[in-house]
Formats: structure tokens, sequence, C-alpha cells
């Protein structure tokens, strides 16, 4: 039998399995035990504990299996997984950067996956209320955003880039198979498709709740401050929709997992009613899918010994308690023997294992189905309260529309009922209009039939005074007929006497006469009639007169009477139309006070909303200023070291920055509609204190104490301080009193304890820096050509009065030295002229002086070289003066030889900083840099030579000692040796404490630290 093993050794053994370097993929029933593991010990130690131990950096296909494991637990294991596994992000992007250096096989693919894997753990961190397996409502999403819409903005940024960190992933294992063959039914395909699942389950989510959000987003904000939104989204659906098609063609994903298919467009979010049209993704695991190769459960775990002998003795109790007993009489029954029971027993063995594996079978099927089952009802229940959510919002929004419908019909029906009133006097004006009109015009009818009856009356009038003067007329012709025929006749009497001859003539005018007589009293006759025709007509068209008189009377009373009545009819409408302007203007009152009070409203609401910025920018620049705190308090931040220049130049800004800040909060308190002046200038506000103070703490650390203690309390002073006027900005009370000027105070005392703190180097004018090169130079070069003076001086005492060996010595040894003088002085002047080509080719406009001034720290540098070059000539001029004169030792002229190659060097490197590569000068001053060299050496050598001459010449002979007195003269000895080795040792110690210091004295004094940061 096979020994049990515990939950933490099963989870352990399923582990390596899941995790090993074959190509094929990972087995479920692996990967299922590894996550209820993480369910049982309720974190994931112990699958870190084993990770640990596995070669992930030597071996793709192990890192790129691991990292689907590691999904996987992400996904479906316990929340406290992610939490225990934050700890090796670091290592996992050590890692991902690691694999990306390989362009074949699973190198780049390890390197996406680690890369996604970071991602995924990251954006859980920050958004702690998505699940593993990003599984949530639309009222979880809405509380995730806090229902601030900056949140909802960052949220979708962030999902953007998680959604294209898998698309990577997704994409790189597609152009890494081969699709021309079915790479899909082969282990190795399967082993790079298989992580594909996880990534097509957080698509589709990842999907849906970015299509949420941009909707939201939408009904917030311009469309054009999402526009880069829209375009990054474009992109995403295209490449989504794509592998998602070219995965749902697969032969291995149709069988494991039914991947949706998105819509033919994507949602116009510009259209607020699309966002019913959205269809959520939903990706369905199909009950019997597994991986190929899955296996049941129950044989991760073996029958152990103690479960066995507890089926034995229930098969004892249920056949008896021994074999040897016999109660059956096994032996005796139908001629059965031992053998037959024993394998009548085995066989009944063998029927219970095969009903025990088969009753195991079940129960794991069982488990899997209720796993399943309960998966499918979360799933449902979650889509349940979607669901419900939905129709929660759609009713909500439903009442909402129908109290405005409500609204909308009674200012509709107020809008009608005024319509109408307004309609009515309108239409009664228009009547009375017309009424006035129709008595107009039948007044004026009346009035022109008047007129026309009196036109008529004076043509009958003249008509009767023309027929009078014409009777008057035919009376008078008559008369005057009478009185001419009176007359004629009279003289026809007369004449008829007298005229005898003309009588017949007479008788012809008599005859005439009488018939004009005739005609004359025929027309009197006629004129008779016409006149009393006349006069009978004349009567009528008096009497006409008079009726048409007495009907002028009658209309002349109608018309006074219309003239009346139109009058009323006036001063009616009169009355009408200024009620119809009184309910007109009490309409427009109301409307106008309806637009200020939703105009006050509306400025209201922007002003909260306004303040609410300012509120937040305000606590997030308090949390900037106080993180920077906590961070002077943090003892890993003890490490930071910073220059006093760079604290005086950030002190500066924030000082400038608080200047903009005060003008700007003056505006805002003026007219709060100013508040975009003020955010911005928060945000930078928060950012250079919270420099400065880190930057303060940074320069303590390499100041004496006392300084280093005041600027450490003026920095926190400062933190405080603006974290109180931070807060000040959160208060609407207190908004309007906020003054930032005792920042600007604890600022003003940073800078004067930088400016304290400032290195001595940093003391001279600049203008005074391009003077100090030159004498620096000429100061050098005037020591060198001192210590070659010196050298043939003491070169020539040695040979006037030295003989022999010393003689020897000391030659060689000021010959080496003047060979070294002469090199050191090629060298200078090599970089005297690499230093006025340096000068000429960067200055341009500028002088010298303002070139040294520009490039201070290179200056500086220059000048420290320089000196360190003149000391050591001079320091070995008098080494080799007290060697010659046998007070000094070989040693000290062998340290000043190294010492003076030393400063060559660092005056070679301060001139090639600034110079050019292909400089002809340059080449000159690397000659002469290796001449020097050269010339050290042969010191050196010259100097080991003499000194080991020297003592072979003063060798100790022991010849003429006795036995005591070489007894003594070794202990001696071993003193004197340990003596020295107790003083090699301190002064070992102290050389690298002067080293040391030396080196932070250089670094502060000419800037090395700056040009670091």
């Amino acid at each position: 039998m096979g020994t049990w093993m515990g939950p933490s050794h099963q989870q352990t053994v399923s582990i390596n399995k899941a995790i090993n370097a074959q190509e094929v993929a990972v087995k479920e029933k692996h990967a299922r035990t590894c996550i209820l593991g993480t369910h049982h010990e309720k974190g994931a130690q112990t699958f870190w504990s084993v990770v640990n131990r596995l070669p992930l950096s030597g071996n793709a296909v192990l890192c790129w299996k691991f990292c689907h494991v590691f999904h996987k637990l992400l996904r479906d294991g316990h929340s406290n997984v992610l939490k225990d596994s934050l700890r090796y992000k670091n290592e996992l992007g050590d890692m991902s950067r690691m694999w990306g250096h390989l362009s074949e096989g699973y190198g780049q693919l390890c390197s996406i996956y680690l890369k996604l894997l970071r991602t995924k753990m990251e954006f859980h961190t920050k958004n702690p209320r998505f699940p593993g397996n990003l599984q949530m409502s639309d009222r979880q999403l809405d509380e995730a955003g806090e229902s601030d819409v900056n949140n909802f903005f960052q949220l979708t940024v962030e999902m953007f880039d998680y959604l294209e960190c898998e698309l990577n992933l997704f994409q790189t294992v597609f152009s890494s198979l081969d699709m021309s063959r079915s790479v899909s039914v082969t282990a190795a395909g399967q082993c790079r498709l298989a992580p594909l699942i996880q990534v097509i389950l957080d698509c589709s989510h990842l999907y849906d709740y970015t299509v949420k959000l941009l909707f939201k987003l939408h009904s917030c904000l311009p469309a054009d401050t999402l526009q880069g939104h829209r375009d990054r989204f474009l992109e995403q659906f295209r490449k989504l929709k794509d592998l998602f098609y070219r995965s749902s063609n697969l032969q291995y994903f149709k069988r494991l997992i039914q991947i949706p298919q998105l819509p033919e467009n994507p949602p116009n979010f510009l259209r607020a009613s699309a966002l019913s049209e959205h269809i959520s993704p939903v990706v369905v695991i199909p009950a019997e899918a597994s991986s190929p190769d899955s296996e049941p459960i129950t044989d991760l775990v073996e029958m152990d010994t103690a479960s066995q002998s507890l089926f034995d003795s229930k098969f004892d109790d249920i056949f008896g308690s021994s074999l040897g007993s016999d109660p059956f009489n096994f032996n005796s029954q139908n001629g059965m023997n031992k053998d037959d029971k024993d394998r009548l027993i085995e066989q009944l063995y063998g029927e219970i294992a095969a009903l025990k594996e088969e009753l195991e079978n079940f129960k794991a099927e069982s488990a899997r189905g209720m796993m399943q089952l309960r998966g499918r009802a979360s799933e449902l229940e979650a889509e349940l309260a979607e669901q419900q959510h939905l129709k929660q919002q759609a009713q909500d929004e439903s009442e909402f529309l129908r109290a405005e419908l409500e609204e909308l019909k009674k200012q509709r029906e107020d809008t009608e009922k005024a319509q109408r009133s307004l309609t009515e006097i309108e239409r009664r004006a228009q009547a009375n209009e017309q009424r006035y009109s129709k008595l107009k015009e039948k007044y004026s009818e009346l009035v022109q039939n008047h007129a026309d009856l009196l036109r008529k009356n004076a043509e009958v009038t003249k008509q009767v005074t023309a027929a009078r003067q014409a009777q008057g007329d035919v009376e008078r012709e008559k008369k005057e007929l009478e009185d001419s025929f009176q007359r004629v006749s009279e003289q026809a009497q007369r004449k008829s006497q007298e005229q005898a001859e003309v009588l017949d003539t007479l008788k012809r005018e008599l005859a005439a006469s009488r018939q004009e007589l005739q005609v004359l009293q025929g027309t009197l006759e006629s004129s008779t009639q016409v006149g009393a025709e006349q006069s009978t007509r004349i009567a009528g068209l008096e009497q006409e007169r008079d009726s048409l008189s007495r009907a002028a009377e009658r209309h002349g009373e109608e018309v006074a009477a219309l003239h009346a009545e139109l009058q009323q009819m006036r001063d009616r409408l009169g009355r009408e139309q200024e009620s119809s302007k009184m309910e007109l203007e009490m309409l427009q009152a109301r409307l106008r006070d309806k637009q200020e009070s939703r105009e006050q409203a509306l400025q209201q609401h922007v002003a909260e909303e306004q303040f609410a910025l300012l509120q937040g920018t305000a606590q997030e620049a308090k949390r900037m200023v106080q993180d920077a705190l906590s961070h002077l308090e943090d003892p890993a931040h003890m490490a930071c070291t910073g220059s006093a220049d760079c604290l005086l130049s950030r002190t500066l800004s924030a000082c400038e920055c608080v200047e903009r800040l005060q003008d700007a909060h003056g505006k805002y308190v003026s007219d709060h509609a100013a508040v975009g002046s003020l955010l911005p200038c928060l945000a930078l506000f928060a950012h250079l204190v919270s420099d400065t103070l880190l930057q303060g703490s940074a320069t303590s650390h390499l100041s004496p104490m006392e300084p280093a203690d005041r600027l450490l309390e003026a920095c926190k002073q400062c933190g405080r301080e603006a974290v109180s006027y931070l807060s000040a900005l959160q208060d609407p009370g207190k908004v309007k009193d906020a003054d930032c000027s005792l920042v600007t105070i604890c600022l003003g005392r940073i800078s004067a304890i930088g400016k304290e703190l400032l290195p001595r180097g940093l003391d001279v004018k600049q203008e005074e820096l391009g003077d100090l090169v030159d004498k620096e130079m000429a100061a050098t070069a005037a020591a060198i050509e001192t210590a070659a003076a010196r050298i043939e001086e003491m070169l020539s005492k040695a040979r006037a009065g030295d003989t022999g060996v010393k003689l020897e010595v000391n030659e060689r040894i000021l010959g080496s030295c003047t060979g070294l003088m002469q090199a050191i002085r090629v060298l200078v002047l090599a970089s005297k002229d690499l230093q006025r080509e340096i000068v000429e080719s960067g200055r341009g406009a500028a002088s010298p002086k303002e070139f040294y001034a520009k490039n201070s720290r290179w200056t500086e540098g220059l000048i420290s070289a320089s000196k360190a070059v003149g000391w050591g000539a001079t320091v070995m001029v008098d080494a080799a003066d007290l060697v010659v004169q046998g007070k000094g030792t070989f040693e000290e002229m062998m340290v000043c030889s190294r010492e003076i190659a030393a400063s060559t060097a660092q005056l070679v490197a301060a001139s090639k900083v600034k110079a050019d590569k292909d400089s002809a000068n340059l080449c000159k001053l690397q000659q002469a840099s290796r001449g020097v060299n050269q010339a050290t050496a042969s010191v050196v050598a010259s100097t080991k030579a003499g000194k080991s001459q020297v003592e072979e010449k003063d060798s100790m002979d022991f010849s003429s000692m006795t036995l005591t007195q070489i007894k003594r003269q070794e202990m001696d000895s071993q003193v004197r040796v340990l003596e020295l080795e107790n003083q090699l040792q301190k002064e070992r110690q102290k050389l690298g404490e002067l080293r040391k210091k030396h080196y932070e004295l250089a670094g502060v004094a000419e800037g090395w630290e700056d040009a670091a940061d």
C-alpha cells in the first residue's frame, strides 16, 4: 500500500507535475489541485516555496508553464494569492527582461507573459474591488469608480493597458505558430495555445467593462476630450475581433471553450441609446470541457494502510473474524478447499476495489458537475443581479422620465390654455375688426349714397331753375312776339295805305309771318307743355328730395348708433387686450423665474463641482507632501545623498511656484470660475515642495550634525505648513483665509541653511574662474621648472661630493627624476594647447572667462588637477633632496612618483572631458601622458635598484657574534617585526580613512554628486 500524503504534499506534487520541462499542455487535474491547495491554505506560500526551487531562468518551457499555472491561480485561486505574490513582482520583471533578449522559441513568449502577469498584479493592487476572475456586476463596477468621473477616466486607461498586454500575448502566440499546419492538434501547439483560454476569459470581461465605462464617460465629459479613448478602443476592438475569430476556428478551442463573436461594427459612443444595443460577450466552457489527458482526481491520493486495515476489519465483521475459524464451513461446503476460498476472496476484493474505483470516479464526476453547476449558478446569479440592477435602473429612469413627462404635460397644458386664451382673444379681436370693417364699409356706402343724393338734388334744383328760366324766356318771347305782332299790325295798317304797291310782298310777308306765328304758337304750346312737365318733374324731385332727406336722417341715426357700437367694441377689445397682455406678462414672469431658478441651481452645481475638483486636487497634493514627510523618517532613505546647490535650485523653484499659487488663490477667491488656474499650481506646488523636502533630507545626510539637524527640522516644518495650507483649501469655511506665506518662510530658512552648506570651492566668483585657471596652470609650469632646476643643482652637487656606489645611485635617481620633470613639462604644455582649443571651439561669441564660468564644474576639476601636479612635483624634489643627503627613504621617492602619475592622470581626464575625440592636441596629450607613466616607472625602477644596491652594501655580518648575541638579536628582530606589522596595519587603516575623506571633500568641492545625479 502507498503512504498517505497531506494536502501540502499533494499540492507540492501537483505543482511539480504541472510545471515541468515537457512541451505539453498543463494537465487540468494538476492545475485544479494547485487552485484547491491555495483555498485550503488560504494563500500561495506552498506554491512559491516550490516555484523558487525551479530553474525558471534556465528553461523557457518551464517558465512558460509556470506563467500558465500562476495565471490560473491569480484568476481562480484564493484572494491572498495576490498578496503573497507581490513580493516576487520585481523578480518577475527581471525575468521578463532576461527572456526578452531571446528572439526565438519561448523567449519572447515568456517575456510578454511575465509582463502581462505583472500588469495584472498591478491592476488588482490598484483596484482591489476587482476579483481575480474579473466577474463583476454593473453595480459593483459603479462602486469601483466611486461615482467619480476622474476615477472612471483613470480606470478606463488602466483597463486599456491591461487589455493591450493581453492582446500582445495573443498576437505573439499566433505569430509563433505555423498556421499552415494543424498545430492545434500537436502537443507543442497545445502547450502554446493552452494559456490563451485564460486570456480569452480576461479579454471578454475587459472589453465589456471598457464599453460600459466609455458610455458612462461620454455622458459626463465632452466628446473631444475622449477622442483618444475612442481611437484606442477602436484599435483594440479590431484586434480582439480578429483574434476571437481566428481562435474560434482552431480545433483545440472548439471542444474546450465557446468563444463569443464581437459585433460587426464597434459601439457608437456619441449616441447614448447605443448602450442598450450592447451585448456583453459571454465565454461558455462546456460541461465536458477538460484537458485532453484529463484523469480522475482519485489517482492523486493513494489508499493508505489504515484505510486498507479498516476495509479488512469491515470485511471480517461481515464474513468472519478470521479465515482460520471458518464459521461458514467454506472448506466443507460444495467441496471447496482453501485455495478456492482464497480465490473467491481475491475475486471479491477485486470487485470491491472496482466498485470503489467506480464510486470514486462517480464522486469525482459528481464533484466536477457540482463545481460546474455552482459556477453556472454563480454566473446566473451574477446575470440575475445585473438584470435586476438594470431593471431597477430602468425603473428609476422610467420614474424620472415619467415625472419629467408629467411636468412637461403640465407645462404643455398651461401653454395650451394660454395659447387658447390668446387665440380666443385674437379671434374676438379679429371678429371685432371684421365687424368694424363691415360697419365702416356700410358707413362709407351710406355717406356715398348721401353724397350722391345731394348731388342729384343739386342737379334737380339746377334743372328746375333752368326750366323756370326757359319758361320765363318763352313768356318774354311771347310778349315780344305779341308786341312785335302788334307793331307789325300797326305798321301794316299804316303802310297798307302807303305801300299798296308792295301789298303782295306784304301779303307774302304776312303769310310768312302767319306761318312763323303758327310755328311760334306751336313752339309756345310745346314750351307750355314742357313747362308743365318740368313743374310735374320738379314736384316729384322735391318729393324725392324730402324722402331722401328723411332717409339721410335715418342713415345718420344708424351711423351714430354704429359709431357708438364701434366705440363699445373698441373699448371691449382694449380691455381684452389689456387682460391678455397681463396674462402674457404673468406667463413670461413665471418663465423667467423658472429660468432664473434653474440657472441658479446650475451655477450652484457648477460651483460645487469646482470646489470638489479643488478638494480632490488638494487631497492628492496633501497625500504627496505627507508621503514626502514619511520618507524623511524612513530608514531606507538614509542612503540617499544630495548636494547643497541642487537643494538651492529646488528651493528657488518651489518659492516661484508658491508666488504663482498665491496669485491663483487670490483670483479664485475673487472669482470661483478661475479654479482652472489654481489646480495646476496646486499640483506643481505639491511636487516641488515634496522634491525640496526629499532633497533637503538627502543633503542633510552629508552635512555636519548641527546644520543637518536644523535643515531636517526646517524641512519637517515646511512640510507641516504645506499640509496645513492644503487642509485649509479643503474646508469651505477656511478656503478664503488660507495662506501659504508660512511655507515661503520655511523655504527661505531651507535656502539659508543650504547656502551655509555650499562647498568652499563654489565661493569663488564665476568671473574669477578664468583667471584662476590661467594662474594655476602658470603656477604648475613654474613649479615644474623650479623642480627641474633643483634636480640639476642636486645632481651637480652629488657629482662633486659623492663617490662610488652612492654617486652611482644618486645619479641614476636624479637622472630619472629629470626625465620625469621633462615629461611632466611636455604634458602641461599639451594640456594648455588642448585647453585653448576647447575654449576656442566651445565658447562661440562668449569670452573665455564666460566659457569658464558657464562650465564651472569642469573648470574647478582642471584647477584641482593642476594644483595636484605642481604640489606633487615640489614634494618629489624635496624627497629626492633628502635621499641624496642620506636623510630620506627610498619609499618616499616611490610614493611621490606614484602620486605624480595619479595627478597627471587626473589632469588628462579633466582635459579630455570636453575635447573632441579626433583632436590632434588630444592625441599629443595622450602621448605625453604615456611618457609621464614611463618616466614614473623609470623613477620607481631606479629607486628600487638603488635601494637594493645600498642594502647589499650594508648587509650585516653575523660571523663574529656569539650564540647569546644572535639570540638577543633574533628576539629584537621579532619585536621589531611585530611593531612594524602593527604600525603597518594602523597606517593602512589611516590611509583608508584619509582616502575616504579626500574623496568626500573632492566630491563636494568638484560637484561629483551633482554630476552623478
